[in-house]
């Protein structure tokens, strides 16, 4: 069986995308057979503008073929991710013309990489697997809610998705929010394989208090309109005064935003850092008192379940949420000491810091329910399995 993988992120980038993507590879390498083999198509680490890192154009693991493009630079603006995406397509195009596959995988929290992989798939007339990490066209036109662009994207993006939605054999959910969605393609079956913990935390023994005067929250991660940090944080620290700091660490289309708010609010006690790699970033969690994850008050994102929530829900530091719809439930019922609160609604948060008391709780359960590794092995089995529906659609490109 030879599976062609497209994911728009691997290691060594530092997103979400990328961490799940190597977890899986490394797991499906582990189960290949000796006539097995796997063609992956990614880009160089691309996620953030301030962070960089080496990595092998062509790259050979035993059955395992790694061919990484490079894109041009971008910082997360919708213009800059449509020409990455455009050298991503077109570059794919050209590594697996005359090339046949058994399976197409793809990883997608964008629409396009799925829609890339729907048209590879097609050509071949090949099954298709979709790992499903965003629901893109909703994001989208919440984003353009009051924007005239709205009117010609929502069916250009409907007839994308219908185009590859309707393809696909398997379709795997990040999160059980978006079975709803996708209701209307009845010829896939479906999974539900979340975002997970990586051994890094997993293994990461818990740590006391500190016993700083001043509480930190910290944040790390993508700094974009989905986080919406730029109507929660500067604002929130205005409130909360000398007694409480906020370190927010990473990238994003709206890190810019962040910083004109913290201006705006003339406050100093918001510290924003470039990215860090991992290792460096498991010391960040263990010198932080709170970690803190925010979504934009945006309808779509009430499907969605953050990646970070797996990261800080394998530490013992209480975790400060400001979501709502699926996410906000997943909290309640798999996060114990968290604190939650609407998004965008500065005055609760900075209510539940003052009333409730500090305190740290190993999250046992949790852990043992979503580790990285065991989630991956299941889904890479799934993958192996997939196979051809009785009747698949034509080629049509």
């Amino acid at each position: 069986m030879t599976i062609l993988y497209l994911t728009f992120y691997f290691e060594p980038d530092l997103c979400a995308g990328s961490f799940r993507n190597t977890a899986l590879i490394n797991e499906l390498a582990g189960q290949l057979g000796p006539d097995d083999a796997v063609h992956i198509v990614t880009t160089q680490p691309n996620r953030y503008q301030s962070f960089s890192a080496e990595a092998p154009a062509h790259e050979q693991r035993g059955n395992v073929t790694i061919d990484r493009i490079p894109v041009p630079v971008h910082a997360s603006g919708l213009a800059d991710q449509i020409r990455s995406f455009l050298a991503y397509y077109r570059q794919t195009r050209r590594l697996t013309r005359g090339r046949s596959y058994d399976l197409v995988f793809a990883s997608s929290s964008r629409l396009f990489t799925a829609f890339l992989g729907a048209g590879l798939a097609r050509q071949r007339r090949a099954p298709l697997y979709l790992d499903i990490r965003d629901l893109f066209r909703e994001t989208i036109l919440d984003v353009f809610r009051n924007s005239l662009i709205r009117i010609p994207l929502n069916p250009v993006l409907r007839a994308v998705e219908q185009y590859t939605f309707g393809y696909a054999t398997h379709i795997n959910l990040v999160s059980e929010g978006f079975r709803s969605y996708f209701e209307g393609f009845r010829q896939a079956t479906y999974s539900v394989y979340t975002n997970g913990i990586d051994d890094e935390f997993v293994d990461w023994p818990p740590i006391g208090k500190t016993h700083s005067k001043v509480r930190t929250l910290l944040y790390a991660g993508n700094i974009g309109e989905g986080q919406g940090l730029h109507k929660i944080i500067p604002q929130a620290a205005r409130q909360l005064g000398d007694g409480y700091r906020f370190v927010v660490i990473g990238d994003g289309g709206a890190k810019h935003k962040l910083e004109a708010a913290i201006q705006r609010e003339g406050v100093t006690n918001v510290e924003v850092r470039r990215p860090v790699g991992r290792d460096a970033l498991v010391a960040e969690y263990q010198t932080a008192d709170y970690l803190f994850v925010h979504l934009n008050d945006l309808a779509a994102f009430e499907r969605v379940l953050p990646s970070k929530l797996f990261e800080y829900g394998a530490t013992n530091k209480p975790i400060v949420a400001g979501v709502a719809g699926y996410a906000a439930r997943f909290v309640q019922e798999h996060l114990p000491n968290s604190l939650l609160f609407a998004p965008g609604d500065v005055t609760t948060l900075v209510r539940l810091l003052r009333e409730n008391s500090y305190k740290l709780q190993v999250r046992t359960a949790f852990t043992a329910q979503f580790g990285r590794k065991i989630i991956m092995q299941q889904m890479a089995r799934q993958i192996l399995t997939t196979r051809p529906t009785e009747t698949l659609i034509p080629a049509t490109i």
